[in-house]
């Protein structure tokens, strides 16, 4: 009982929360966030208008809040910063900082005050401090144009099972799309995650993964049944270069943020308890907790949900009149004009289009929208 309690609790405001943060976006499409979360938009407007008239407190069924709350005195403010440093130990003093300014009870003082406070306590490793440093990457200027998909280092839970946490960071906003734990890396498994992802986020313009199972990505396998599902979505698909991690940069940050706050340390029961805590953990990263690679934002305040719509029936395969189509064959090949094309085994069964470049012999072979070679006859 007191898992479902939590569960209640906690799923039911992150749910409110994240609704309503991407409702409250300019421009925002009421009734599309509201088919998108099976939500009716008289509803979605109720808790719009409870949250900016009470916050986060006006999303829960029965606010606990008084109708008037007295100022707090300065002199609870150490207080205050060591209750959010030990709800989240990794936090350092920027973020402390800025989370006391959003809940807006205390005069928020300088970081170098809160600092001294964690020390002063003894909240902070000098030995962990030192591994910090400061990270400049290319962000893409919109949600949705790019998401960093991979998998976590497994981890063993108390029951034997391995946990192989799928994580999905939107590269614009750093916003969480994705955090659960699988007992496997098998395509169907993250094929059932990304599509109920997809049905509440919708559909990005690109994805970037790495080269392992399932998403491939090797000279022999560069495409799989996964990658090949999400051409056919109409979504990009590249890969990270090999032996080159900085590539997937934002969602490896991401995994070092929830080993560090989530993780270590941790000995978890089975996948329930283990889920669980993420589930507790997302909407902390992405609507609590300051990120300093975007400003000390959070990343809800840069992420709105995508408008392409996942399709329920993966649409046909049309190349009209652009190219020569052919069927890819059972061992991954095509035959065109003599020559045996290798294309890959993940596109069997599927018919693909050779077309011209302006360079004499050079042909460019598609799948759907997709190139997915460059072909030159005279090699043939």
């Amino acid at each position: 009982m007191k898992s479902l309690a939590w569960q209640e609790v906690v799923t039911t405001m992150s749910f409110r929360r994240e609704m309503v943060i991407l409702a409250n976006r300019t421009n925002a499409n009421i009734r599309e966030i509201g088919r998108r979360y099976k939500v009716s938009p008289k509803t979605i407007y109720k808790w719009l208008k409870r949250y900016a008239k009470d916050g986060e407190e006006g999303l829960r069924d029965i606010s606990r809040r008084p109708h008037q709350s007295p100022k707090r005195c300065s002199k609870n403010v150490e207080a205050k910063v060591l209750k959010i440093r030990d709800a989240h130990p990794a936090w350092g003093a920027r973020k402390i900082g800025v989370r006391l300014k959003t809940i807006g009870e205390i005069a928020v003082p300088v970081d170098s005050t809160i600092h001294e406070i964690l020390r002063r306590h003894e909240r902070i490793d000098p030995e962990e401090s030192a591994k910090h440093t400061a990270w400049q990457r290319f962000e893409h200027a919109a949600p949705n144009q790019l998401w960093q998909m991979d998998f976590k280092g497994w981890f063993t839970v108390g029951n034997g099972v391995q946990c192989h946490p799928l994580t999905i960071v939107d590269d614009h906003s750093r916003y969480a799309v994705c955090l659960e734990g699988c007992t496997n890396q098998r395509t169907e498994t993250v094929q059932g995650h990304l599509t109920e992802k997809f049905r509440r986020y919708g559909l990005p313009e690109r994805m970037t993964m790495d080269n392992g199972s399932p998403w491939g990505g090797d000279a022999e396998h560069r495409y799989t049944p996964l990658t090949v599902w999400l051409i056919r979505l109409g979504i990009g698909v590249s890969h990270s270069r090999p032996y080159h991690p900085q590539t997937q940069g934002k969602d490896e940050r991401f995994h070092r943020t929830l080993k560090a706050e989530v993780l270590r340390g941790r000995n978890f029961r089975d996948m329930a308890q283990a889920q669980e805590s993420f589930d507790k953990w997302r909407p902390i990263y992405n609507h609590e907790r300051p990120h300093e690679a975007i400003g000390m934002a959070v990343p809800a305040s840069r992420y709105q949900i995508s408008w392409r719509r996942f399709p329920e029936a993966v649409p046909a395969i049309e190349y009209g009149s652009a190219g020569e189509v052919r069927r890819v064959q059972d061992k991954g090949h095509v035959s065109y004009k003599g020559k045996c094309i290798v294309v890959g085994k993940a596109f069997r069964g599927y018919p693909i289009a050779f077309r011209p470049t302006t360079q004499e012999g050079i042909l460019d072979v598609y799948f759907c929208q997709h190139r997915i070679m460059q072909i030159d006859m005279k090699n043939y």
